[in-house]
């Protein structure tokens, strides 16, 4: 697998006028090597990052045609538009051996899943040790060996290469069946009752009886006695 790149002097915040121009920043490191600043083409980037993800070798073509081996290190893509901002490409060496990360591929059907257990995937990626062009695309897991409850597949049911040194225990468990946990349904919390309101005070309290009955007599002046003619 190749990718294409040219060296870049276009460096900080002026490399948004690369990805103007469709090309993504990039950086090229390794042991013993001088570091250097690169650009490719976001479209052909995308297509090898598919197929290669970060643990096959991809080759460098630079501008004299030479070949880089490399490993896709680190990518930087944008939260929202998912648009690539910057790549970081880790140069190898084809005669020594490198650890990396190999992606579990689960396949098949679990017979368990089935019967209503639950089918648990605990690990997704096994780290290995191995020459470069020797590393596995991926790790088949067959679901279908999982047929009841307790049943597990651990990493020492893998089959790697004879090239290929898997470093992690051989009982680590990659999937394993179990029962499905049943939600507990949480009653909702009594409504508390709303005190009575207080009678009224005294002050307030409506007339009763006769007094409410009765309206207050005002008493009338007496007259003034009339003038004597």
């Amino acid at each position: 697998m190749e990718l294409a790149v040219k060296t870049r002097e276009i460096l900080g915040k002026k490399v948004k006028s690369l990805r103007r121009a469709g090309l993504v920043p990039a950086e090229l490191f390794g042991s013993g090597v001088l570091n250097q600043h690169l650009a490719v083409s976001e479209n052909d980037f995308v297509k090898v990052y598919r197929k290669a993800g970060s643990h096959t070798v991809v080759y460098l073509i630079n501008e004299k045609g030479g070949k880089i081996p490399i490993l896709i290190s680190e990518v930087q893509e944008h939260p929202l538009t998912r648009k690539t901002l910057s790549v970081n490409f880790h140069q190898i060496k084809m005669d020594e051996a490198i650890e990396t990360k190999v992606p579990v591929e689960f396949t098949g059907t679990a017979p368990a899943e089935k019967a209503g257990l639950v089918i648990v995937r605990v690990l997704h990626e096994i780290e290995v040790k191995s020459l470069p062009d020797k590393i596995p695309h991926s790790f088949q897991v067959d679901l279908g060996k999982l047929e009841k409850m307790g049943d597990s597949i651990h990493v020492s049911d893998l089959r790697a290469p004879s090239e290929v040194k898997i470093l992690a225990p051989e009982e680590t468990v990659i999937a394993t069946v179990t029962e499905k946990v049943k939600e507990e349904v949480v009653a909702p919390p009594p409504i508390a009752e709303t005190p009575a309101a207080p009678a009224e005070t005294e002050a307030k309290a409506m007339p009763t009886g006769r007094q409410a009955a009765e309206p207050e007599k005002k008493e009338t002046p007496p007259k003034e006695e009339e003038k004597k003619k």
